[in-house]
């Protein structure tokens, strides 16, 4: 292989790197462990990790601990689904092509939009490709977006803005909800699309249809986030004037499995189905007049020429779409709508025991579904999360990670897995935390106290 690339060593590939910044010597690695050795090597260390099921995890911020149902195992982890790759002659993929309608069904309906694709790859980048549609949609080039949207997804936008050429401006919080007349302010002729989120990044619900009336009056598109599983007590997107609505799909029957793989969903208008990114599947009949499935859009660029590409997504998180379709059917339209109604009413208890506690009080007194913001008196967020995490409680998103003005901020989420018991619990544990945090702050330290006492004798 040298020979053939007319190099005389393997060290001659490397004579660009200077040489102050080679090793000079073989890498000192030590003989390589037996099959038993690695595996308690590796155990040992998945040891050190905890998970939602080690702890009650009152985490959310995008991705939330929802008990997932076994058939969606039963059936994602069947040979049909789990290893197919994306159709490349896709009309002889049916049962593929239909998982992709039915997906594509729900989550119309679901986000009362018209036309849906069939998934993204997570929910940060659906916003940036939104941005993207509405580029073309537009011919504009300025992103507005409240600040309520998740950070994840906000800095997206901005980082693909810069591939676009165009200029992202962001739209700050009033009482835990977007500024209406800030946001009013900030929309002028050269936007292309205005993204709000609701519930927002702090839990409180939205009022989309008059935010996005600056939308709309100055020719935009209004693109709404979403959870999907507030969509059971919520107005839908489509019904608050949205173009767009789109969001991170992971509660619908995918785990916290360490951040991913998840899966993104994107719905629109009939106008705007030729510009949507991904793959969206049809139905159709044969010549014998059966029930049968087509790729109807294929808008990636391994389908089409590049430069008329709209997304360069390959596998469309099919599989992770499928097992939130299956969620959803075994929950079925009334039990998805008692999910939420249990949701509401669980987060409104936790809301009102945790602002019970002193040191703690609400960051904002919005309307909320399932997550909510309070803030802990000035105690460290980081030391009170450990000291909950010592009880087995996860208690939480610190809000300083992504809001420097929220420093004492905490986001706490509520799931079904969530009972009346374990909020008790995370209200006594966040109280004695708080209660353990000031007790550190104002004891004196012990030569301090020392010195005072023999002064005090003294005298």
């Amino acid at each position: 292989m040298l020979a053939a690339i007319g190099v005389g060593s393997s060290a001659d590939l490397f004579e660009q790197i200077p040489e102050p910044l080679r090793l000079g010597r073989p890498l000192e690695l030590p003989d390589g462990l037996s099959e038993a050795e690695v595996h308690e090597r590796l155990a040992a260390l998945a040891a050190r990790n905890t998970d939602a099921e080690g702890q009650v995890c009152f985490v959310g911020a995008g991705m939330y601990d929802h008990h997932v149902p076994a058939i969606v195992d039963a059936i994602t982890q069947r040979s049909e689904f789990l290893t197919p790759y994306t159709p490349y002659q896709p009309e002889i993929s049916q049962g593929g092509l239909q998982v992709m309608f039915e997906f594509q069904t729900a989550m119309s309906e679901l986000t009362g939009l018209p036309v849906s694709n069939a998934g993204l790859y997570e929910g940060p980048s659906s916003v940036a490709s939104a941005g993207y549609l509405a580029m073309g949609a537009t011919g504009r080039r300025r992103f507005v977006a409240s600040r309520g949207v998740h950070p994840h997804s906000r800095e997206t936008l901005a980082t693909y803005a810069v591939g676009y050429g165009a200029e992202a401006e962001e739209v700050g919080l009033e009482d835990g909800v977007t500024d209406a007349a800030a946001l009013a302010a900030a929309v002028d002729e050269r936007t292309a699309a205005v993204f709000l989120q609701s519930p927002n990044f702090l839990g409180a619900v939205e009022d989309v249809e008059a935010l996005g009336a600056a939308a709309k009056d100055a020719g935009a598109l209004l693109v709404v986030a979403v959870d999907p599983m507030t969509l059971g007590v919520l107005r839908p997107p489509g019904a608050c004037g949205a173009d767009v609505a789109l969001g991170e799909g992971q509660p619908l029957g995918n785990r916290l499995d360490f951040g991913g793989p998840s899966f993104g969903f994107f719905c629109g208008t009939e106008e705007l189905i030729r510009r949507m990114p991904g793959r969206i599947a049809g139905e159709t009949e044969d010549v014998d007049g059966r029930r049968g499935f087509v790729l109807a859009l294929q808008t990636r660029e391994q389908h089409i020429r590049r430069e008329k590409a709209t997304h360069n997504i390959c596998t469309a998180q099919a599989l992770n779409a499928l097992a939130a379709m299956i969620h959803l059917a075994w929950l079925g339209r009334e039990g998805f709508r008692e999910l939420g109604e249990l949701l509401a009413r669980r987060t409104a208890y936790a809301r009102q025991r945790l602002a019970a506690v002193e040191g703690v009080e609400l960051l904002h007194e919005a309307p909320v579904v399932r997550e909510f913001a309070v803030r802990l008196g000035g105690a460290p967020v980081d030391r009170v999360l450990e000291r909950c995490a010592e009880r087995g409680i996860a208690a939480g998103y610190p809000l300083a990670r992504d809001y420097s003005e929220f420093e004492d901020g905490l986001l706490v989420a509520i799931t079904e897995r969530r009972t009346r018991e374990q909020i008790d619990d995370l209200a006594e544990a966040l109280g004695a935390a708080i209660g353990a945090e000031r007790a550190t702050e104002v004891r004196p330290p012990a030569a301090d106290a020392g010195a005072s006492e023999q002064g005090t004798r003294g005298s």
